[in-house]
C-alpha cells in the first residue's frame, strides 16, 4: 500500500470509507475494518450525517472491540451538514464546529481526531470564525489537522485570508465523473465541456499542494449508479476489463488506479461494505497506469479530446 504525507500526516492512498456501516453488524464492520487495515489501510473516512451520527458509533466501537492502536490509524470525520424540520442547511458557525467535534469525540470514543473536513461549503460562513474555531480545538489537542469537502478555488481562498490552508479537499471524482478535469482540456473553446464546474478546484489544489481526496470513485454522473459492469459504458468496461487482466486485479481497482494516477489526487475514498472487495480495491496502489492508458480511459468514457 502506498501513503502519501498530509503535511506531516502519513495516511494511505485507499481510504476507507465509513458512510454505509450504520446498518451492519458490528461483527460484519470489524471483519470489514480488519480486511482494510490487513490490505494496509490506515485511514478512516467518516461524518456526523453518516447514519445520523450512527456510523461514527459502531466505528469507535469496533475500533475499542479490535484493540487496535490509536497512533497507527488515522481518523477522519466532518461537519457543516444539519437537517431539520425546515430541511437541509449548513453551519460553519464556531459554535457548530465545536459543538461537532465534541460530540463526534464521543461518539468515535476516541481522545483525537486526526483530520476535521468541512463538509460542503456554506455561504454564511465568517473565515475569522471558522479559524478561531480550528485554532481552539487545534491548542486543545482535539485535532490535528483541518480539511475541506466539496470547495471551490475561491472558497477555499477565502479561508486562506485568516491565515487557514486545507491538508485536503475531498471532491466527487471519477472515470464516470470527470467535470474537475473537464474543462482544463477545452481551455477557449466554445463546447460544453469548455465550462468549469468545479471552480478551479484540481488546479487550485495541484498549486498549494493541497491532497484532494476522491469520493464516489466508481460512481457516474450525480450518484446515478455503478459503471463498472454497467452496459451503459461498453466502451469503457472492455478497456478496463482488457488492463484488469493486463494488470491481474478488477476493473474497479483499475477504475482506481486511473484515478491515482491524475496528479492533484492523493486518494481516494472507497464506500464498499464488502471485506472481500475492500482487499481487492486496494491492489489499486500497487500499479501505475501508463500515459497512454490514462487518456485511452478518459477517451472511453466518450469524451472528446481537442
Amino acid at each position: 500500500m502506498e501513503y502519501c504525507n498530509l503535511r506531516g500526516i502519513q495516511s494511505s492512498r485507499v481510504v476507507m470509507g465509513c458512510m454505509r456501516i450504520a446498518d451492519k453488524s458490528l461483527q460484519h464492520t470489524e471483519s470489514l475494518i480488519v480486511e482494510a487495515v490487513r490490505a494496509g489501510v490506515n485511514t478512516f473516512d467518516l461524518a456526523d450525517i453518516y447514519g445520523n451520527g450512527d456510523c461514527e458509533k459502531i466505528f469507535g466501537v469496533a475500533m475499542k472491540d479490535l484493540g487496535l492502536s490509536r497512533k497507527d490509524y488515522i481518523v477522519q470525520t466532518k461537519c457543516g451538514i444539519r437537517r431539520s424540520a425546515t430541511g437541509k442547511w449548513y453551519d460553519f458557525s464556531r459554535e457548530h464546529i465545536i459543538n461537532s467535534v465534541e460530540n463526534s469525540l464521543i461518539r468515535l470514543n476516541t481522545e483525537y481526531i486526526d483530520i476535521f473536513l468541512l463538509h460542503r461549503p456554506d455561504a454564511l460562513m465568517q473565515p475569522d470564525e471558522i479559524a478561531e474555531a480550528f485554532e481552539r480545538l487545534r491548542g486543545s489537542g482535539k485535532v490535528r489537522a483541518f480539511g475541506v469537502s466539496n470547495f471551490s478555488a475561491m472558497q477555499i481562498r477565502a479561508l486562506e485570508q485568516s491565515g487557514f490552508l486545507p491538508v485536503a479537499n475531498q471532491m466527487q471524482f471519477s472515470l464516470g465523473q470527470t467535470l474537475l478535469v473537464d474543462a482544463g482540456f477545452n481551455v477557449n473553446r466554445s463546447v460544453d465541456e469548455a465550462t468549469s464546474r468545479a471552480g478551479d478546484a484540481f488546479e487550485y489544489c495541484r498549486l498549494k499542494k493541497i491532497a484532494m481526496q476522491a469520493w464516489s470513485p466508481l460512481q457516474y454522473g450525480w450518484l446515478e449508479g455503478v459503471f463498472v459492469g454497467n452496459e451503459k459504458f461498453a466502451p469503457l468496461n472492455a478497456l478496463l476489463d482488457e488492463l484488469a487482466e493486463k494488470y491481474n486485479i478488477t476493473p474497479s481497482a483499475v477504475a482506481l488506479a486511473w484515478i491515482l494516477r491524475t496528479p492533484a489526487f492523493a486518494q481516494v475514498v472507497t464506500g464498499t461494505t464488502s471485506p472481500e472487495r475492500m482487499k481487492e480495491l486496494c491492489k489499486a496502489t500497487d500499479i501505475t497506469l501508463t500515459r497512454e492508458e490514462w487518456y485511452a480511459l478518459y477517451r472511453a468514457t466518450g469524451k472528446q479530446l481537442p
